[in-house]
């Protein structure tokens, strides 16, 4: 008589650590929202950036404990939708757009769209796409974008109104840009295990040192640069290939003029 073998049961749990890292980012997306709705604009852009922050550490804190799982990467990707797709969107809709009308409304929804189709794509090319690089900007580089806009505002005293058109047009172009096809760098082949030279160090106190003069003006002029690199960028590699494209062409038809000059020599 065979003995029947069972195969040993895998349970399927829900890793902690990581997870309350994420709880916690779409918690700040949220807190972003209310405090928008209650005017608190400083406090829902402060919320923004700091959503950004705890969503780059749930990543790490996964692969350093090794508990990366599915649900985690879905988890993960309906909070990146709070926090940096919805937040954003209505935090400067409050700040600037709510008196421009459909016009306004129409432009937090195209940045809404664009962030979600941004995290749609990213999650289908995990697998296949080139980890230096990512298609569009990243979401959270967007929104930081957006709340930065309101925080710099807010923090000089600048009145939505005042400055709608500005905040409806780079609310239109981050939601474009995000599901663009511009290439930007990802900065994930950086690896910190290694020795880094002294100038690299003292370029990161000079950033830090920066970052704490003035918080709002610093985040967001990186963040924009940032975000003009990948159409400067993108535009420079069109120009180059171009010019390779000529160089090539021109050698073709001279190496086409040689064949006939030697045809005509051959026939004298």
């Amino acid at each position: 008589m065979t003995e029947l073998r069972h195969k040993p049961h895998r349970h399927r749990g829900i890793y902690l650590l990581p997870n309350l890292f994420t709880t916690a980012a779409l918690f700040s997306g949220f807190y972003a929202i209310v405090a928008a709705m209650q005017s608190r604009f400083e406090a829902a852009a402060i919320a923004i950036f700091v959503a950004m922050l705890l969503d780059g550490l749930d990543g790490r804190v996964a692969r350093l404990t090794n508990t990366q799982s599915d649900f985690g990467a879905e988890y993960d990707s309906l909070s990146d939708m709070v926090s940096f797709g919805l937040a954003p969107s209505l935090v400067i809709y409050q700040w600037a757009l709510s008196e421009m009308g459909k016009a306004g409304w129409l432009a937090a929804f195209v940045y809404t769209a664009g962030a979600a189709l941004r995290l749609a794509r990213f999650n289908t090319q995990v697998g296949t796409a080139d980890k230096r690089y990512f298609q569009g900007l990243a979401s959270p580089a967007a929104a930081a974008i957006v709340a930065g806009m309101v925080w710099v505002g807010n923090d000089y005293g600048l009145q939505g109104k005042a400055v709608n058109l500005f905040a409806w047009t780079l609310t239109l172009s981050m939601g474009l840009l995000m599901v663009s096809n511009v290439r930007y760098h990802s900065f994930k082949g950086i690896n910190f295990k290694d020795r880094v030279p002294f100038v690299s160090v003292l370029f990161i106190v000079l950033v830090i040192v920066l970052v704490s003069y003035d918080p709002p003006v610093v985040l967001f002029s990186v963040f924009l640069l940032y975000a003009l690199s990948g159409p400067i960028w993108t535009l420079i590699l069109l120009r180059q290939r171009r010019g390779e494209r000529r160089v090539q062409r021109s050698s073709e038809i001279q190496s086409e003029d040689v064949k006939k000059n030697n045809g005509d020599d051959f026939e004298k």
